[in-house]
């Protein structure tokens, strides 16, 4: 619920942003720490009452430390090795953390705790269940965090971190109708394109151009009976509806994304060509191109 100033429009909005900062990680790595023992049915110490001669189960926190520091290496640990909260001056990646949610977000289960004995509390026990009901809290948490700080990530359903993009023509909408794509290679392609494009990490996004480019050249030669060049005017006149001036409007469009293909460095490889040097052009490159598909892949057959 947005508090008092928020809704009479009093404090300045929330700036948006993708760079968790060291008050935000404390925030997401304490959310994490809240649910460790969720994750006992992973990490299961079996421990033992002297005086009650009893066995009982418990977080096993060294072993989860020992996995984790294997897992995900570079997330940010003290001078003594434990997971920890970076200090102002500290170095620190970001992505690992969003690794450790994700980590959590998999793997946590519901589980009770109960006292041996109401009366004199001697220790608790855990008790792990084979259900996830405690997902759905934990997702709710990391992602009102990730609201109330402005940043633009969501733990989805899935189970998976997903940046939100600013801006994008990309739309639920759109990735349903990518699925109907009869050709399965174009299918495949606008899939990977579109999981990169979601990424958080920054790196993905050189990659989610080229496959989307990848994706537009192999869905001019989507009429398999018909030469590329004949393809191409295909789809062009069913998007077009035999109306002149939108065959020319799809006709330039077609040729601009040929062109900046054959200008830019979209695919990795490619060393004779103009680079690309500021990561938001990716963005619009990615949904410039995407828009065209998406007109496209409703007039195919």
């Amino acid at each position: 619920m947005r508090l008092y100033s928020e809704r009479h429009g009093i404090r300045a909005p929330q700036e948006k942003t993708y760079s968790i900062s060291i008050d935000v990680y404390a925030l997401l790595l304490d959310c994490c720490k809240r649910y460790q023992k969720n994750l006992t049915h992973i990490f299961i110490k079996n421990s033992h009452h002297d005086f009650t001669d009893s066995d009982y189960i418990t977080f096993d926190e060294s072993g989860f430390i020992t996995r984790i520091k294997v897992k995900i290496p570079l997330l940010f640990r003290d001078d003594y090795g434990r997971i920890s909260i970076p200090q102002y001056g500290d170095e620190y990646d970001q992505y690992s953390l969003l690794d450790l949610i994700e980590f959590f977000g998999q793997n946590v289960k519901d589980i009770s705790e109960r006292w041996n004995n109401e009366r004199y509390r001697n220790y608790q026990t855990i008790d792990c269940y084979d259900s996830s009901d405690v997902f759905t809290d934990f997702q709710e948490a990391i992602n009102e965090i990730f609201f109330e700080s402005g940043l633009l990530y969501e733990l989805t359903d899935e189970k998976i971190i997903e940046r939100i993009a600013n801006n994008s023509s990309l739309t639920m909408e759109m990735e349903n109708s990518f699925k109907l794509v009869h050709e399965q290679g174009t299918k495949d392609l606008l899939k990977d394109a579109v999981a990169l494009y979601k990424t958080p990490n920054p790196a993905a996004r050189q990659d989610s151009v080229e496959k989307i480019w990848d994706a537009f050249e192999r869905l001019k030669t989507y009429y398999t009976m018909l030469d590329k060049k004949l393809s191409s005017e295909k789809i062009v006149n069913d998007m077009a509806k035999g109306d002149d001036n939108f065959v020319e409007l799809f006709n330039v469009e077609f040729r601009a994304l040929t062109d900046i293909g054959n200008k830019f460095r979209i695919r990795h490889h490619e060393t004779n060509k103009v680079d690309i040097t500021d990561i938001r052009y990716y963005d619009y490159l990615f949904n410039r191109c995407l828009s065209l598909i998406n007109l496209a892949v409703q007039y195919l057959d």
